[in-house]
């Protein structure tokens, strides 16, 4: 894809703009969402409420099947937060991209890598942050070395590779997705009414596969983050 972007410098940092507008932008759709379907709660819940409830299980037993034993019920808001804020952001792109002056200024979040990343080392900070809390610094840095010693460096690197698959996994989906529906929109406008109409049925099938793609990488990221967690707070 030939996006041009727009970059602002502040306090000596370089700010991508399309980054900063659609990550505000799908905090804002994720804010109204929930708002909506929160706003009449009773103890006889109506549709609005009942896919809220929905949700809030869905995303619970998420955290529930990675750490069974009832001490993962702290991290249940962080884990629907999220599960939320990347379903959104990875359709975003799919039904709303603007673009003014040959400059793109929203698109899906998650078809940068630098913004899955950032979402990685999120969860993986809050992994590490829980683990000092429960084995105190010293317990949290012998756990690197269990089950034997050896397996140090193996451990260390295991990290790493775990901070390249959750956010690189995630990026490739969704950015695979736009770059094929830009190219079925270029073949689509290459030889005029006979490529539209030839295109059109193409284009609607990618873009619902690409809603279930977006849906499934949203669970995927979610749970390989609470299982992350998990691991980081038991000892081997």
């Amino acid at each position: 894809m030939n996006d041009k972007y727009k970059f602002v410098e502040f306090l000596g940092l370089r700010f991508n703009v399309a980054n900063d507008l659609s990550v505000i932008v799908s905090a804002i759709l994720v804010f109204i969402l929930v708002f909506a379907l929160s706003r009449k709660v009773t103890m006889r819940p109506g549709k609005a409420q009942n896919v809220l409830e929905w949700m809030i299980d869905f995303t619970n037993s998420i955290v529930k099947s990675a750490m069974p034993d009832g001490s993962g019920k702290q991290f249940n808001l962080y884990a629907f937060v999220l599960f939320l804020f990347i379903f959104v952001s990875n359709q975003l792109g799919l039904f709303f991209q603007l673009k003014i002056g040959g400059f793109t200024y929203v698109k899906s979040p998650t078809s940068n890598p630098l913004i899955t990343m950032g979402l990685a080392t999120i969860s993986l900070l809050v992994s590490h942050y829980y683990a000092v809390k429960k084995f105190g610094f010293g317990g949290y840095l012998s756990n690197y070395a269990r089950p034997v010693k050896f397996l140090l460096p193996i451990n260390l690197l295991e990290e790493f590779t775990n901070f390249l698959t959750l956010s690189l996994r995630l990026y490739g989906n969704i950015f695979a997705g736009e770059v094929l529906l830009a190219l079925i929109g270029t073949v689509a406008k290459s030889l005029g009414a006979v490529t539209f109409i030839a295109a059109m049925p193409l284009a609607m099938v990618w873009q619902g596969f690409s809603v279930f793609i977006g849906a499934i990488q949203a669970y995927v990221f979610t749970t390989l983050s609470m299982v992350y967690i998990s691991r980081k707070l038991e000892q081997e």
